[in-house]
C-alpha cells in the first residue's frame, strides 16, 4: 500500500459510482486505480464518461469481472454499489482478498447478511463502512452540540423524518429498486435507510424497543416475482420515552425533512440527505413562545439559523468527499474503526423490524 494514498477499485458501474469517482478524486488521499464491470467495454465506457466530467492525472484500468479486480495488488479498498441482493457475496469476497470495503446502502437484505459482511471484515482486519454521506457532514457536529446543550431543544420527545422522490412510470418498470430479487425493501431500503439512520444518530444510537411498519403502496417491474414497497411509513418507540416516525416514498416529490422536537424547542432541516447546492449547510432551531396578555393570545416566533461553511456537490469539503477522505485515512492508518460497522448493523436491524412488522399487519416488532 502507498504510504499516503489509498488506492480504490470500484465494483460496478452504477450511476452513484460516478458521483463517488469525483469524491475520491477530490479527497486528497485516495485515487481510483481500477473499475470493474461484467465486461471490459462497459468498465471502459464508465471510465471515459467520468474522465470527461472529472479528469484524473493517472491511468485508470478497465477490468472485466469483479474477481479480477479483487485479485489486483494495486487496490487497497473497494467501493461496492452493486444491487443489495448481490452485495453480501462480494463484500465477503473483497474482505477475504484483504480489501477494505465501502458498501452502498441498504447494505444487506437482512441483518444476517450484514453480520456476515462485518465478520468477514473483522477477520481480515479491514475497514467496513456504509455509504451514508450525511454522516460525514460538518453540519452533523453542529447539530450534535445543539441537541446536547440542554437548552436549544431540551429533552427530546419526538423525531419526525421524511425522504421521498416521485418516480415516473417508466422508472418503476425498469429500475432495480422495483425488483424483489435485487432490492426487496424498495423505498424502505433506498430511502428509509437514511431516515432510520438519522433517527438513531439523534438518539445516540439507542435502539428502539418497538418498531412498527406499514406498506402504503407496492409495485414491481415486469420481471419481479413480488411487489416491493413504493411508499412506507414507520414508527419507533424507545425505552427513554422518545417516539419517532418516518415516511418514505417513490410517489411524492423531492423531500428530505427532519424535525427533532423537545421540551424547549425543535430542530429542523429540510435537506438532510443531499444539502442544497451552495457553500453552506444550515438548520434552524425554533423556540416559539405562547404569550397571553388579557384578551390577546399571541404565538411569538423565534427562529435561530445555524450555518456551517461547507460546499455541496463534490467540492473538497463536501460530505461525500469527506466520507472517502475519512475512509482512506482509516485504511492508511491500519486501524479499523468498529463504530462504522456497529451503526450499520443497528440501522439494518431497525429496517428489518419495520419490514417484518409491515408484512405482519403492523404488529410491534423488537429489533433483533
Amino acid at each position: 500500500m502507498s504510504e499516503s494514498v489509498c488506492r480504490w477499485g470500484i465494483l460496478s458501474t452504477a450511476g452513484i459510482a460516478k458521483k463517488n469517482w469525483h469524491s475520491i478524486a477530490g479527497s486528497g488521499n485516495g485515487r481510483v486505480t481500477a473499475v470493474a464491470s461484467r465486461s471490459v467495454e462497459k468498465a471502459q465506457q464508465f471510465i471515459s464518461e467520468c474522465s470527461a466530467s472529472v479528469s484524473v492525472p493517472h491511468k485508470v484500468d478497465a477490468v472485466g469481472g469483479y474477481e479480477a479486480l479483487l485479485a489486483r495488488s494495486d487496490v487497497d479498498a473497494v467501493y461496492i454499489p452493486l444491487p443489495t441482493g448481490l452485495r453480501t457475496e462480494w463484500v465477503v469476497k473483497a474482505a477475504q482478498a484483504g480489501k477494505h470495503v465501502m458498501v452502498e446502502k441498504p447494505c444487506g437484505v437482512t441483518a444476517a447478511d450484514v453480520r456476515k459482511m462485518i465478520d468477514a471484515c473483522q477477520k481480515a482486519n479491514v475497514q467496513f463502512m456504509d455509504g451514508v454521506m450525511f454522516m460525514h457532514s460538518a453540519r452533523m457536529n453542529r447539530m450534535r452540540k445543539v441537541l446536547d446543550d440542554g437548552t436549544s431543544v431540551g429533552t427530546i420527545r419526538r423525531i419526525n423524518s421524511q425522504f421521498t422522490f416521485c418516480a415516473p412510470d417508466d422508472w418503476v418498470n425498469s429500475n432495480i429498486r422495483a425488483s424483489s430479487d435485487l432490492e426487496p425493501a424498495g423505498c424502505l431500503g433506498d430511502l428509509g435507510w437514511y431516515t432510520i439512520r438519522f433517527t438513531l444518530w439523534a438518539m445516540n444510537f439507542e435502539m428502539p424497543t418497538e418498531v412498527r411498519g406499514r406498506i402504503l403502496f407496492g409495485a414491481k417491474r415486469p420481471d419481479s416475482s413480488e411487489d416491493v414497497p413504493m411508499e412506507f411509513q414507520g414508527e419507533l418507540h424507545f425505552a427513554s420515552g422518545v417516539s419517532a416516525s418516518f415516511f418514505n416514498s417513490f410517489r411524492t416529490n423531492n423531500s428530505q425533512v427532519i424535525t427533532v422536537s423537545g421540551t424547549k424547542g425543535y430542530l429542523q432541516l429540510d435537506d438532510f440527505v443531499l444539502p442544497y447546492f451552495g457553500n453552506e449547510s444550515t438548520f434552524e432551531v425554533a423556540n416559539h413562545n405562547f404569550a397571553v396578555d388579557g384578551c390577546r393570545f399571541n404565538m411569538e416566533q423565534y427562529f435561530h439559523r445555524h450555518a456551517v461553511a461547507e460546499y455541496s456537490n463534490n467540492m473538497p469539503d463536501s460530505q461525500e468527499t469527506e466520507m472517502f477522505r475519512k475512509f482512506s485515512k482509516l485504511v492508511l492508518s491500519g486501524k479499523p474503526d468498529a463504530y462504522w460497522p456497529e451503526i450499520t448493523l443497528k440501522t439494518q436491524q431497525v429496517m428489518d423490524a419495520a419490514l417484518k412488522s409491515a408484512h405482519n399487519g403492523g404488529v410491534a416488532v423488537h429489533p433483533a
